[in-house]
């Protein structure tokens, strides 16, 4: 199967080291490059403008890429962690990730629990198809 992995740029080691699992596992993980550059520290000036969020993701098209890559793919991994006080943490991208899965009639698997504390709570419900809660075999 061909998963995209998703999630907040700030959890970039953790998704790395689940896409080595998930290929690990017989899985295709897909993931953009840049955050394999942001875990080895070459990606310099990406580090640099990563406060300036708009301006980034425009400047290096991620939601653009993330949408296409969804749209190739099979599924997408949620991989949602705690951030900023708020336990498995989904932000206003990943949502948006979700979103582009679910119109696309792609799988979305959650890594851990929907958080509790976001005020969009309903549409995560909504476009879940299994939480895995952490155990990546569970992707079928």
């Amino acid at each position: 199967m061909r998963i995209t992995l998703c999630g907040s740029i700030k959890f970039a080691p953790q998704i790395v080291e689940i896409y080595k699992k998930i290929q690990a596992i017989g899985h295709q993980p897909l993931l953009h490059e840049d955050m394999f550059k942001l875990v080895d520290g070459t990606a310099r000036q990406l580090q640099e403008q990563v406060k300036e969020g708009a301006e980034v993701k425009r400047k290096f098209g991620f939601i653009k890429w993330w949408h296409d890559c969804i749209k190739s793919g099979d599924a997408i991994l949620v991989c949602n962690f705690d951030k900023n006080g708020i336990k498995n943490y989904i932000g206003g991208n990943t949502l948006m990730e979700m979103g582009f899965a679910h119109v696309n009639n792609k799988k979305v698997f959650l890594l851990n629990s929907i958080p509790g504390e976001v005020p969009y709570v309903d549409e995560i419900k909504a476009m879940t198809d299994e939480i895995i809660f952490g155990d990546l075999s569970k992707i079928l």
